[in-house]
């Protein structure tokens, strides 16, 4: 798990080698153990690892194969690579180190782009070869790998952060008013390949993206989720035992692919129960991990009492963490500093000071986000389905932080565009293979929605702590599985019933049959005290006045009333607002005049 970034350059110029070391510094707290530089005239990587896999100096990088002649940076983790690697042996092929870096190399040089489809886990790498002078860049299926660039007609540059990019220089940092308009309505999610500042892109998730030493560039899908019932049909105790089965398979996968210990980040709900239930069998000492903060307005904000309930269960080495609100205030900068895009979820500071302890104590843990997306858990889903209109209506009404009229009251003229999140969710919810209503529902939510939301903010703050956080339960066959799987069985009991059927008899069913809970962190939803005075404070700052993106009639409304604008899945409007021009003030605005101004970048 690491930091890459990279520049290839279409111009017959070599590369910016102050450029690099810049983004590759602000890569660091990403990669602790070693950083590396690797350059060969108009083309430069650099890389921090943090070394989880092959501890030795064998396992560092960039990994430069002189017989090969391929230089590749990589961040994430081959689950399988054990498999692959006795696989090329076959081949011919010797490896100099034990980790999974060396095998994706190999990998490359015996398939090509498509060794991606060969490789379980979560990826995003750049490879770069000396023969043909092209770069290869590959994301991982469903996204848990980040990959940012900028791409002009004289270079192309990435970076696993969008921060690194700015640091960069020379980014067109201008707001991109199609992003806003998909940020605000779909609570923080811009579907790739768009981020809301123009100058920056991210590569889709099961994507390649090949570059010609001339800049032509070929953007390749590989994978893509079928939600159709098999031919022959499954029963329910079918789907049970082939759930059961896949899941271990995958929590075992996570577990191994490691030369560290593996702790759980462990909340008290199904999933993350069922992942410590799962893993006790394999580990002599597990060590899992709980957060919870003070109520505010009456709300409870940890689930102590079952994550405790589960630790006792297995016996566990259990830390438990009580975050006081003023704390979490202080906090908030540090947070909103560390994050690739604005991320206005409440538990993403959560995540973030949870990173921190953990990370005091290892280096790996599995986390149990993506199961809700995946086999249908939030209350949400049932709403739609019981909903009448089109499949636009029924979702948009349940989902949609607010509708498109309430948005054009929200930002100035500038930023006013027609409402293309509501044309993007038809066109996605109207693909092909996909058999029901709710079948395109979950297909859009894990394929599209879901990476930029828990799966961002995972990889993102724990990440931050030179933390590697696992999701076994986005492993790509049980995504597979899940998506083939009737919608009403997914549904049912109250949502993730096949979740819930394979737990019994290995996790207590007092955790099983508990209300589904989330991980709250009720200051920011219930703005109050200092920390309304915070956010008046940003909204009223000069910073934003000078910004004009939201008309100030509608800012006023919101700060009248701080607890009363709450969209239907109970996210806060003005601390979305806050958040998104505190995150601007931080992230952006430091670099427009430091390292390449808007200017400069639209007049080179």
């Amino acid at each position: 798990m690491c930091g890459i970034c990279g520049e290839l350059r279409f111009d017959q110029l070599v590369t910016d080698r102050d450029a690099l070391r810049r983004m590759n510094a602000s890569l660091s707290r990403r990669g602790p153990d070693h950083e590396g530089y690797f350059n060969d005239g108009a083309v430069a990587f650099g890389h921090r690892r943090l070394a989880v896999i092959d501890l030795s100096a064998h396992g560092d990088q960039p990994m430069f194969d002189e017989e090969l002649k391929l230089a590749l940076v990589f961040n994430g983790t081959i689950y399988n690579f054990q498999d692959l690697r006795a696989e090329l042996q076959e081949l011919g092929y010797t490896f100099a180190s034990s980790g999974d870096t060396e095998v994706i190399l190999k990998a490359y040089h015996a398939w090509g782009g498509q060794c991606v489809q060969r490789f379980f886990g979560m990826f995003a790498f750049a490879i770069y070869d000396l023969r043909t002078k092209g770069l290869f860049l590959a994301r991982d299926r469903l996204g848990i790998k980040p990959l940012y660039y900028t791409l002009d007609g004289a270079r192309l540059r990435f970076a696993s952060t969008l921060q690194a990019l700015l640091a960069g220089g020379g980014v067109d940092t201008s707001l991109d008013a199609i992003a806003l308009h998909h940020h605000f309505t779909l609570h923080g999610v811009v579907p790739a390949p768009r981020t809301v500042l123009n100058g920056v892109k991210k590569l889709p998730p099961a994507h390649t993206l090949m570059l010609t030493p001339q800049g032509e560039a070929t953007l390749h899908r590989y994978w893509q989720i079928d939600a159709t019932r098999p031919e022959h049909p499954l029963s329910e105790t079918d789907w049970i035992n082939a759930t059961r089965h896949v899941l271990r398979r995958a929590v075992e996968r996570h577990r191994l692919a490691s030369d560290v210990p593996v702790g759980v980040l462990l909340s008290g709900g199904l999933d993350s129960s069922l992942l410590v239930g799962l893993l006790v069998e394999h580990v002599d000492t597990l060590n899992t991990f709980s957060i919870g903060f003070e109520a505010v307005a009456g709300e409870q904000a940890h689930e102590f009492e079952y994550s405790d309930l589960i630790a006792h269960h297995f016996n566990t080495r259990h830390h438990q963490f009580s975050i006081p609100n003023d704390a979490v205030l202080q906090t908030l900068p540090d947070a909103i500093g560390q994050m690739s895009e604005p991320m206005p979820s409440y538990d993403v500071t959560a995540f973030y000071l949870l990173g921190q302890y953990v990370s005091q104590e290892l280096k790996v843990v599995l986390a149990g986000q993506g199961a809700d997306e995946v086999f249908g858990g939030y209350f949400w889903y049932s709403l739609m389905e019981s909903a009448t209109g089109t499949p636009l209506e029924k979702f948009s009404q349940h989902y949609f932080d607010r509708d498109h009229a309430e948005y054009l009251s929200m930002v100035t003229a500038p930023f006013a565009v027609e409402d293309v999140t509501s044309a993007w969710v038809s066109e996605q919810l109207q693909q092909p293979q996909a058999d029901e209503f709710l079948d395109q529902v979950l297909r859009m939510d894990v394929s599209q929605l879901m990476v930029d939301d828990p799966v961002k903010r995972v990889d993102n703050m724990t990440m931050a702590w030179g933390l590697e956080a696992r999701v076994p339960f986005i492993d790509h066959e049980l995504v597979e599985l899940a998506a083939k799987m009737p919608a009403a069985l997914k549904l049912k009991e109250g949502g993730k019933f096949p979740l819930k059927a394979v737990a019994r008899g290995i996790i207590p069913d007092a955790v099983i049959d508990r209300p589904k809970g989330y991980f709250p962190v009720p200051a920011l939803k219930y703005v109050r005290g200092d920390f309304l005075v915070k956010m008046r404070e940003i909204l009223n700052s000069p910073a934003c006045l000078a910004r004009g993106v939201y008309q100030r009639d509608y800012v006023a409304k919101l700060l009248a009333e701080p607890e009363a604008y709450l969209t239907p899945i109970q996210g806060s409007k003005l601390w979305h607002l806050a958040l998104f021009e505190w995150w601007l003030q931080l992230n952006v605005d430091p670099f427009v005049s430091a390292h390449g101004t808007i200017a400069e970048a639209k007049t080179t």
